[in-house]
């Protein structure tokens, strides 16, 4: 990857083509533009606009700036004065090989175009072009701006240089650049999308199922895995130890059943081979054990990816998540009852995600970890999913920790809780997480919480229930000796 600033001509301004622009300031790079259509200049500066938080929160390169994209008056124009053409016209031979046989014509020998096309060749879109060896296909995936995905299919007369210029821009990108290595019509990853897409239009259109119900057999079950692994590799677990072999014995027959209209390929044993050394070439020596975990840590991460959004099976998470608090509580605070001094909330393990380059607990890890002991602390007094639809709730207003010792993978946590005070709008508390094995103090956190009125947006009185749990809490609490972490200040001396 270089880090020398680039011109990126983009030719065609509609969702591809802008997503490209964006992709390419994002990066810190100029870019110049061209649309023959009326008003084009000004729907892509208000797509970029559109797509700019997106492209920041992904992560903005030194330089980045929505200024640097300017528009040429012709593609002759554009063609003369940038590094790199990314062509992205209509779905047209008729409109695409007149348009970059002008690139060409008005271009350096040594500037690539690449085609945003999704099915075309190469090598058709090569003909009667000056210095044809450099016009191939870059197909990318919608939003540009953030799937990494491109692939590139060459032609006939595509020169070896340019592919590996392609690929260094692709890469300088920040992409994942996917060499077809046969020249196809539609390429490797629309075709799989295409044999989809056909079934789906069987599905409907026979009346088996809905647009939803079809949405919903992806979203919730084989995406999760396809986010990772994608379908070979999958497959390849599902054979157990002997893996694609085995799938392919066990359910290869079904292959001749009407489970699609799609005809399968016989499964010769040539075949067989193909897919079974594939996927082992794939599993690079990992064993269906080390497969089996690398899987189930991306599809727990993908799927609590979605829980913000509350998107797919991101509201499983949340209503999972939701489910074992409660089934997780002591028991919800009754007046009356005696009261943990400190309280013991809150059990769980180092997870996967949590952990750094070096292997050990990432520092925001631990926050996010006493965030679930909190969180345990309010259903216990009774700031339940309830209690906030009414509008009420808990805001951290500040948070001290402390770090005594590193954890790592599958260290088993315990985090003790106490009130250290309460009125009538504050809450002061204190976490102790501890090694559940050993004993050992690991870290430590203090915060300061206000009861607010979301909808009022201010501060407000804590409610019957929770303020009378709280009140129990801060007396059976109040003769604990005092953590000498409390009120530390960070200091030399």
């Amino acid at each position: 990857m270089t880090d020398l600033t680039r011109t990126i001509g983009v030719v065609g301004t509609g969702v591809i083509g802008a997503g490209w622009a964006v992709r390419s300031l994002a990066r810190g790079h100029d870019v110049v533009a061209w649309d023959p259509a009326p008003g084009a200049q000004e729907r892509l500066r208000a797509a970029v606009e559109r797509a700019w938080p997106s492209a920041t929160r992904l992560g903005l390169f030194p330089g980045a700036d929505r200024s640097r994209l300017e528009f040429a008056a012709s593609a002759a124009e554009l063609a003369a004065g940038v590094d790199f053409v990314q062509e992205s016209a209509p779905e047209s031979e008729e409109v695409k090989r007149p348009l970059i046989q002008a690139l060409a014509a008005n271009s350096a020998p040594d500037v690539v175009i690449a085609s945003s096309s999704s099915g075309l060749l190469p090598t058709r879109l090569q003909e009667d072009c000056e210095h044809p060896g450099r016009i191939l296909i870059g197909h990318p995936f919608n939003p540009v701006y953030l799937l990494p995905l491109v692939e590139i299919v060459a032609g006939e007369q595509t020169s070896q240089e340019a592919v590996d210029a392609a690929l260094a821009h692709y890469d300088d990108l920040v992409m994942y650049p996917l060499l077809v290595r046969t020249e196809i019509e539609g390429y490797l990853a629309d075709r799989l999308q295409e044999a989809l897409w056909r079934e789906v239009l069987h599905l409907v259109n026979d009346g088996v199922a809905s647009t939803a119900e079809l949405d919903d057999a992806i979203t919730y079950g084989p995406g999760l895995r396809w986010a990772g692994m994608g379908t070979n590799l999958t497959f390849h677990l599902a054979g157990g130890e002997q893996g694609m072999r085995h799938t392919l014995r066990q359910f290869g027959p079904a292959l001749k059943l009407p489970w699609t209209k799609l005809v399968a390929p016989d499964l010769s044993d040539e075949l067989v081979d193909a897919m079974a050394d594939g996927c082992l070439a794939q599993a690079d020596g990992r064993s269906i054990e080390d497969l089996d975990r690398l899987r189930d840590d991306y599809v727990i991460n993908v799927m609590r990816s979605l829980r913000p959004l509350d998107l797919g099976a991101g509201r499983i998470i949340a209503e999972r998540e939701a489910r074992i608090h409660a089934a997780s509580l002591t028991a919800p605070w009754v007046e009356g009852d005696d009261v943990a001094a400190p309280l013991d909330l809150y059990r769980g393990e180092v997870e996967p995600d949590w952990v750094d380059y070096n292997g050990h607990m990432s520092e925001w890890a631990f926050l996010t970890a006493f965030g679930w002991a909190s969180d345990r602390l309010f259903r216990f007094i009774g700031v339940d999913e309830d209690y906030r639809s009414s509008g009420r709730t808990f805001f951290t207003v500040e948070t001290h920790i402390n770090y005594m010792k590193e954890a790592s993978l599958g260290d088993a946590l315990r985090i003790s809780t106490r009130v250290l005070g309460v009125d009538a709008r504050r809450l002061h508390i204190f976490h102790s997480m501890e090694h559940a094995g050993t004993g050992d103090l690991l870290a430590t956190t203090e915060q300061m919480l206000l009861h607010v009125d979301t909808g009022a947006g201010r501060t407000a009185p804590i409610l019957d229930r929770p303020a009378a749990a709280l009140a129990a809490l801060a007396a059976a609490h109040a003769d604990l000796p005092v953590p000498p972490q409390v009120g530390r200040v960070m200091s030399f001396g």
